[in-house]
């Protein structure tokens, strides 16, 4: 088969793809697996289709969020991936609950570096009563001093009490990944499970706040897994849907892993475009390293970036991301103002 007769046969494939993705179809499993098995050569075909679903639900919209470390290391679980686990040795700084001054101060961070989201993570199983109270209290002054500003929270698994108390202080979304697949889950961490998770996004759910809820790739885990996942979130339609790519940081269980290629990469996030088409799906941690000079092209089918760093990790400046969104056509979500105003008090 000659090369233009290979790619338009591939744009014919994937084209369908996305035409059952818009229609509210759900893809086949064996079709989920060979977008991630698709040849490179492909690639253009596949990004081309994802952007077809991803223009039609956020046009050419890059939604720009901003994380707070809100408290680091001192975290009693052993999740292989991360820095501030029981089980990692990694030289971290590690903090309890900053004060709500500080936290107020990293939405104004945000807000200036024209971030639209910013969110707030803590480390810890979950949070106590006045976890819950603090991050409230922050949420409040935050809000009142900038009232779009949208606020999301990563505190751990939690019931829905607490979930409809911060909703009330004026939090819209509630961060809690699956992380990967129920059958992989046991391999990356031990001490609580994947149904723990899924009880979390779903009391996240019954209180009224959106969710945030993505996975991590480069574990291990198998093709068959990271399927599995997309659909597990298909299942729970998830609103944001952050997808990380593992950073192998030096002392932690998995800091020899390989990383996850570019190549990988753009077809795992066409993968969750086609599968989850109405969802915010963030390329989020990792996606520096892994992407490398192709970060741009993740914008095909992602909508959504972190800018200035991650928990422990560093990652791309505000303003280099807004050139990158810019090269491309892309423009960064404002409001219809064109900026967040903030309110004297």
């Amino acid at each position: 088969m000659n090369v233009a007769r290979r790619e338009t046969r591939a744009i014919a494939i994937y084209d369908t793809y996305a035409a059952r993705a818009l229609a509210g179809e759900t893809l086949g499993r064996d079709d989920a697996r060979a977008v991630l098995s698709a040849p490179d050569d492909d690639l253009r075909a596949l990004l081309l289709a994802a952007f077809r679903v991803r223009e039609q639900h956020f046009g050419r919209r890059v939604k720009v969020c901003l994380l707070r470390n809100a408290r680091s290391g001192l975290c009693p679980e052993d999740c292989h991936y991360c820095s501030q686990s029981a089980v990692g040795k990694a030289a971290i700084d590690t903090y309890r609950l900053l004060p709500a001054e500080q936290l107020i101060a990293g939405a104004e961070a945000a807000v200036a570096r024209g971030a639209h989201r910013y969110c707030m993570v803590t480390s810890g199983r979950g949070p106590s009563a006045r976890d819950i109270a603090e991050v409230s209290e922050a949420t409040r002054a935050i809000k009142a001093r900038f009232p779009r500003l949208e606020i999301c929270v990563s505190l751990g698994i939690m019931n829905e009490e607490q979930a409809r108390t911060l909703k009330d202080a004026g939090v819209g979304w509630v961060n809690h990944n699956l992380n990967t697949s129920e059958r992989f889950h046991p391999s990356i961490c031990t001490t609580h499970t994947y149904a723990d998770r899924v009880a979390t996004v779903r009391a996240v759910q019954r209180a009224g706040l959106a969710t945030c809820c993505g996975g991590i790739l480069g574990m291990g885990e198998s093709d068959d897994d990271v399927v599995e996942l997309a659909f597990a979130l298909r299942e729970l339609r998830v609103d944001s849907l952050p997808v990380n790519f593992l950073l192998p940081i030096p002392g932690t269980p998995l800091e020899h892993g390989p990383s996850v290629t570019a190549t990988r990469a753009l077809k795992a996030l066409c993968l969750f475009r086609f599968t989850n088409p109405e969802s915010e799906i963030r390329a989020a941690g990792g996606r520096e390293r892994s992407l490398g000079t192709w970060q741009a092209l993740a914008l095909y089918p992602a909508n959504s970036i972190f800018v200035d760093g991650y928990l422990t990790t560093e990652g791309l400046g505000a303003e280099r991301a807004r050139r990158m969104i810019e090269s491309l056509g892309f423009t960064a979500e404002v409001e219809a103002d064109g900026a967040f105003q903030p309110v004297h008090l």
